[in-house]
């Protein structure tokens, strides 16, 4: 937890340090646009507001609703749809230019009556950034070929109108409030009031005009419809004369009885047919002495009764008595009598059944022929059923018509009562306030906003500077320490900076009254070059020696005797530093040697005025001896190997076996032996001779060297096996708001102890 919120301060002290570094930024971004703001705001006209309060009824006359003839659609979907058109409505072009015409706007000075017209500055300033200056040119141009068309001079006011208009619903209500702004207050109220106005006037003849174009409409269909029905009836009638239906219905009725009454006689006479055959079948074979018992036809069932009893009498009697006995030819004449009543009968039963059969076939033609005609009669009354209900249909629809039409007719003689659903509440009133330029409101959102845009672009011009600002940004991308920092020094020399901040001036190391009797006595120095060595009290030759102190404590038991000094890339003051800390160094009392290892570009010998005809390049190629190539400078304890003549061949030189055998015979005879050597990612040899040094040293100059670079540089030295020892921050530009490296350079205060006295 602790540790978490110790990372969360470090992060907002970065951010910090972000804003106060660039502070400058902020401060000039807020205050043009805070100028820009207030000039637009001072210099902009005023414009005043009046506003009008609307009640708008939905009308309830619907003519020819088509929700309500077919179907059903929500009231809360029709009011939102009605309140929507009345609120586009009264911001139409069509409207507004009602209003310039009664109002007479033409003249108005306020719409360029009497004056040329002009474009004002912003926007002037878009039709020159956007180029519409060149087309409208353009256009001009090719108008002039064109026929001329007469010209609207109301339109383009009504579009000012327009755009002037401000229609804003009051939640929950019926009520609208309507504004309008203009540069008078007089007129803001008077294009308001008269919006309202010609509003309602317009509703009123709009509804007006619809119920008159529908009334007319009506008319138009009324007539139609009445020729339609009219040919239709015509020809209804011709066709039932045709056809014979004149007294459809009740033929149709007695039609259909007969076809009943048919069908059931003719069942009946089937059924008669039926029987008669029955009985006929059970006769015509069978003999009278062999009558079966049960017959239907009681005739016969009669005369079998009596012709039984007398042959049973005859059969008793024919006992006692001869045939020829009198009473026995009696008997005998009776049964015969009885025979042939009872053939008469069969004959009679035969009769009955032909004649059924012939009724029964009698009713089966008349049958079929009604059905046939039955057929017929259906056949034709479809058609004139069809035309019937058709001019039903047009009678029904055509009196539906005429009673709209009175409706109508009705409700466009209520137009001339000048009724209408919109009414006005409360009339707009002269302003006496301008709702603008809100220069207090508009100079606050300006300063907000200029804040934090300032505050967002110091951190994208921090996000975009990819150099190496400071040792945080070393220890995250490599992970070397540092070893400390050397302000910039500004080339008009320091005697001309404030006497404030890091260069409070020349100092005495212990602090005391001498800080202050020296106050004024800043020297004036132009070249940082041997500062340590001719302003030895000064701030700045403090910070050698506090980097002199790091590097003999990052080895407190065996410090490093060869130190190299590279950069990653030129003119990062790498000679600058070497010749600074020689002198540091001297200040101890030890023997100081400078090697010039730069056979390209040296500058050494120039810092210590000294001549560069014999070197390293010379004792490295054979020509000298190493005991002639040094050089005593005019600085106790510090000697000098200078590059000598630039040779064509630096690399195989510096790699040479020599080379290693000098670096090992130096140190015999020298206490610290600095060498200057080209940039790292220039050539690569600083990587040789930093791989034959006790330790390296990487020069970077502040905001200059990118991350890139210097990494490049770092891991170019660690594949040549290089002991890196740190990092010195050169022309470190250290501010008074610059808080963490003021801290940083605190830290090293109890370096400044007994520098000179050894």
């Amino acid at each position: 937890m602790n540790i978490k919120k110790e990372q969360r301060e470090i992060d907002l002290m970065t951010y910090w340090r972000i804003i106060v570094k660039r502070k400058w930024v902020i401060v000039s971004f807020t205050g043009a646009l805070i100028f820009f703001t207030g000039v637009f705001s001072f210099l902009a006209a005023p414009k005043y507001k009046s506003t009008v309060t609307l009640h708008i009824e939905e009308g309830s006359s619907r003519i020819l609703s088509i929700e309500d003839t077919f179907g059903y659609q929500s009231p809360v979907v029709r009011d939102l749809r009605f309140y929507n058109t009345q609120l586009k409505l009264i911001k139409s072009k069509s409207l507004a230019e009602r209003v310039a015409r009664k109002m007479n706007l033409l003249s108005h000075p306020e719409f360029g009556a009497g004056k040329r017209s002009k474009k004002s500055f912003s926007k002037s300033a878009v039709d020159f950034v956007t180029l519409k200056w060149l087309f409208s040119r353009k256009k001009s141009g090719s108008g002039r070929l064109r026929t001329s068309s007469p010209i609207n001079p109301y339109s383009e006011i009504a579009r000012v109108l327009q755009n002037g208009i401000d229609v804003k619903p009051i939640r929950e209500t019926k009520l609208v409030e309507v504004s309008f702004t203009s540069n008078s207050s007089v007129l803001s109220a008077d294009i308001v009031n008269t919006l309202s106005e010609e509003f309602i006037n317009f509703s009123i003849e709009k509804r007006y005009e619809t119920t008159q174009q529908a009334s007319d409409f009506l008319s138009e269909q009324i007539a139609n419809l009445r020729d339609e029905l009219a040919v239709k009836e015509r020809e209804l009638q011709r066709y039932s004369q045709e056809k014979g239906l004149d007294f459809l219905n009740e033929r149709e009725s007695t039609a259909v009885t007969k076809l009943s009454d048919l069908n059931e006689a003719y069942t009946q006479a089937q059924i008669d047919r039926i029987n008669a055959q029955v009985k006929f079948q059970e006769l015509k074979d069978v003999d009278v002495d062999s009558l079966p018992q049960f017959i239907t036809d009681p005739v016969i069932q009669r005369l079998k009764t009596d012709y039984t009893a007398i042959k049973n009498e005859y059969e008793e009697k024919s006992k006692k008595f001869k045939p020829s006995y009198p009473e026995m030819i009696q008997l005998k004449a009776r049964l015969d009598s009885m025979t042939d009543e009872l053939n008469k009968a069969v004959d009679a039963a035969e009769s009955e059944y032909n004649s059924a059969l012939k009724r029964e076939r009698s009713l089966k033609s008349l049958l079929d022929e009604q059905k046939r005609n039955v057929v017929t009669m259906n056949s034709n009354a479809i058609l004139y059923n069809s035309i019937n209900i058709e001019v039903e249909n047009k009678r029904k629809l055509l009196n539906s018509l005429v009673e709209k039409q009175n409706q109508t007719l009705v409700s466009a003689k209520l137009g001339g009562l000048r009724a209408s659903n919109i009414s006005i509440i409360d009339k707009a009133e002269v302003p006496r306030k301008a709702v603008s330029p809100k220069k207090l409101y508009n100079l606050t959102i300006a300063l907000l906003i200029g804040l934090f845009g300032g505050v967002g672009l110091c951190f994208l011009l921090d996000y975009m500077d990819n150099t190496i600002k400071g040792p945080e940004d070393v220890e995250r991308l490599t992970g070397l320490s540092s070893l400390g920092m050397i302000p910039y020094l500004d080339p008009e020399g320091m005697s001309k900076k404030k006497k404030s901040g890091y260069y409070s001036g020349y100092r005495h190391p212990y602090g005391g009254e001498e800080d202050a009797e020296n106050k004024d006595a800043l020297p004036e120095i132009k070249e940082i070059e041997l500062a340590n060595y001719r302003y030895p009290k000064l701030s700045i030759s403090e910070d050698y020696r506090t980097i002199r102190s790091s590097i003999l404590l990052s080895y407190a038991e065996n410090p490093p005797k060869t130190i190299v000094f590279s950069s990653a890339l030129p003119q990062e003051g790498k000679s600058s530093t070497v010749a600074n800390m020689a002198v540091s160094f001297s200040q101890l009392g030890e023997r100081v040697l400078v090697i010039d290892a730069d056979l390209r570009k040296p500058r050494l010998h120039m810092i210590f005025d000294a001549k560069n005809d014999k070197g390293l390049s010379a004792y490295l190629t054979g020509k000298i001896y190493l005991k002639d190539a040094f050089k005593k400078t005019s600085i106790q304890n510090i000697w000098l190997l200078s590059s000598g003549m630039i040779p064509p061949n630096p690399v195989e030189l510096l790699n040479s076996k020599k080379m290693k055998d000098m670096m090992e015979e130096i140190k015999k005879g020298f206490d610290v032996i600095l060498i200057d050597t080209p940039p790292v990612l220039a050539v690569v040899d600083a990587a040789e001779v930093s791989a034959l040094a006790d330790s390296t040293v990487i020069v970077v100059k502040a905001a200059k060297t990118t991350n890139r670079a210097f990494c490049t540089a770092v891991e170019k030295l660690r594949q040549a096996r290089a002991k890196i020892m740190g990092v010195l921050y050169n022309e470190m530009k250290v501010k008074s708001g610059d808080y963490y490296y003021m801290d940083y350079y605190r830290s090293y205060g109890s370096y400044e102890t007994d520098t000179d006295s050894k």
